[in-house]
């Protein structure tokens, strides 16, 4: 398939990007250059080609999502240098 500058444009339409006259007469050798190479690919038999899903047979092992309190909220706040009952304080750093 050679594409022409008819095509082109009508690509660059649906993919809603602008393309200048003078870009047209670069395009159509580069994806022409892409389509010849996906044809090529087309003729490998791939039959017995399971689909790539991941990169590896490794799975994760997810946890159980629990809730719970690892800390509480006095002992959050020990270590700051300004808080109140249950915020930290920090400085005001937005303009109005």
């Amino acid at each position: 398939m050679n594409l022409d500058a008819k095509t082109i444009y009508k690509i660059a339409d649906l993919a809603r990007i602008h393309i200048d006259e003078k870009e047209v007469d670069t395009l159509i050798p580069e994806m022409n250059k892409i389509l010849s190479f996906m044809e090529k690919l087309n003729e490998l038999d791939t039959s017995n080609v399971k689909p790539l899903v991941y990169m590896n047979e490794a799975t994760n092992i997810w946890r159980e999502d629990v809730v719970k309190q690892e800390i509480s909220t006095k002992e959050g706040l020990k270590n700051s240098a300004k808080h109140n009952d249950q915020f930290f304080m920090v400085p005001k750093i937005i303009e109005k």
